[in-house]
């Protein structure tokens, strides 16, 4: 009895090491696609919203507020998971010289239980992130 005793603790150990490996890579994940997203759909976006002409004549990078925001949300909402909820914060955009302060927050939910509990736990991941645009005129 004692040994089958250390049997059936190993295999719940085993069990709840596979829970525990499982909601910790769900976690990486999505935090590593929203940076990544943010990162690239904001660089496209500011790339999108400079006022070529003003460049030309001036030689002054001026970019676009209007233009940005509408091009960031599209390619974000392109790319993003549709199973998480996003919250896009824009803290601070700036014209001239194109600067832009942003945080995305994604609430996920993951369900832990596989014996049909239904237990589920919410997380937030919040990414911010600063731009500057590096151009040579």
């Amino acid at each position: 009895m004692k040994e089958s005793m250390w049997g059936v603790y190993i295999i719940i150990l085993g069990v709840m090491g596979i829970l525990f490996i499982f909601f910790f890579q769900n976690i990486t994940n999505t935090e590593e696609h929203n940076y990544t997203l943010l990162r690239e759909a904001a660089q496209a976006a500011m790339y999108d919203a400079v006022d070529e002409q003003m460049q030309g004549e001036l030689g002054v990078i001026k970019m676009d507020k209007e233009k940005f925001v509408e091009n960031f949300t599209r390619r974000f909402a392109a790319n993003a998971v549709l199973a998480n909820t996003y919250k896009i914060e824009f803290m601070d955009i700036n014209e001239i010289p194109p600067k832009v302060s942003m945080r995305v927050s994604t609430k996920s939910t993951t369900s832990l239980a596989s014996n049909g509990s239904g237990e589920t736990v919410d997380y937030n991941v919040v990414n911010t992130i600063d731009l500057i645009i590096e151009k040579k005129v």
